[in-house]
């Protein structure tokens, strides 16, 4: 009789769990955001090289 009623119970609890059914999780793609250099980052290697060589013209 033990035995009888542990199994109803226990089929019960599980009839129970999927009673709502099965509903597929909703996954949030990432977001992506780049960082652009804008136009500062053109001018600052030649730049930096004119001041180079304006300094090596001056030292002679």
């Amino acid at each position: 009789m033990k035995k009888l009623v542990l199994a109803a119970a226990l089929t019960a609890a599980a009839s129970t769990a999927f009673a709502g059914g099965y509903e597929e999780p909703i996954i949030e793609e990432p977001v992506i955001v780049e960082e652009t250099t804008g136009s500062s980052g053109g001018w600052v290697v030649p730049l930096l090289l004119l001041a180079v060589v304006a300094a090596a013209v001056a030292a002679n």
